[in-house]
């Protein structure tokens, strides 16, 4: 399944995107952190920002792959599956233009000794930066033949390995979508702007 289809997926979306959308977000999420429903993240016409200080995963995979948004538009993502994580101290944050201002959401979870657990997660990047560690990794595989259960077009560029790590993670993603995200701790707070970095 390419993640164009997965975007569209219509399981528990989030849509980050305006002040109102804030108490929708705290009212889902609230289910979310105790493990009740799927989740997807979908940011309409927006990029938002992820920091963490520590993903630990289990059954990765990469590929090139694309991403759409509400308007339609295909974006170019790279396209990362993680069967299971645990995330230390997230946050993610999205600021967009309102008619009242610039205003942000921000979402942290997973500190205190209590990371966010995540199965099935499935993330569309721009751009990521961190110190990462694999174990088994093979790059340059076939992306239609990666060890995931997601996979990639025939005859695409792909990496997997069995586990991965990332410490002082900074990421832009245009969506982020897991079967389970447990946000332990969670807080959802509007800023004026703020974001995660």
């Amino acid at each position: 399944m390419k993640l164009r289809n997965i975007t569209r997926s219509r399981a528990g979306r989030i849509g980050l995107v305006a002040v109102p959308a804030a108490v929708a977000i705290a009212l889902v999420t609230s289910q979310v952190a105790q493990g009740a429903v799927p989740v997807s993240f979908s940011i309409s016409g927006s990029q938002f920002k992820l920091t963490a200080d520590s993903l630990v995963g289990t059954g990765f995979s990469q590929y090139a792959g694309t991403a759409a948004d509400t308007a339609g538009t295909e974006h170019a993502v790279i396209s990362a599956n993680i069967g299971s994580a645990e995330i230390t101290n997230l946050c993610q944050s999205v600021v967009v233009d309102t008619p009242l201002g610039t205003v942000g959401v921000m979402i942290t979870a997973g500190g205190g000794g209590a990371p966010v657990v995540a199965s099935g997660l499935q993330i569309g990047m721009t751009d990521l930066l961190g110190d990462a560690s694999f174990e088994n990794i093979r790059i340059g595989v076939d992306a239609s033949t990666v060890s995931t259960d997601v996979k990639g077009g025939a005859g695409d560029f792909a990496q997997d390995s069995d586990t991965i790590r990332i410490d002082n993670l900074q990421q832009t993603a245009w969506t982020t979508q897991a079967a389970t995200f447990q946000l332990r701790g969670m807080h959802v707070a509007l800023t004026g702007g703020d974001e995660c970095y």
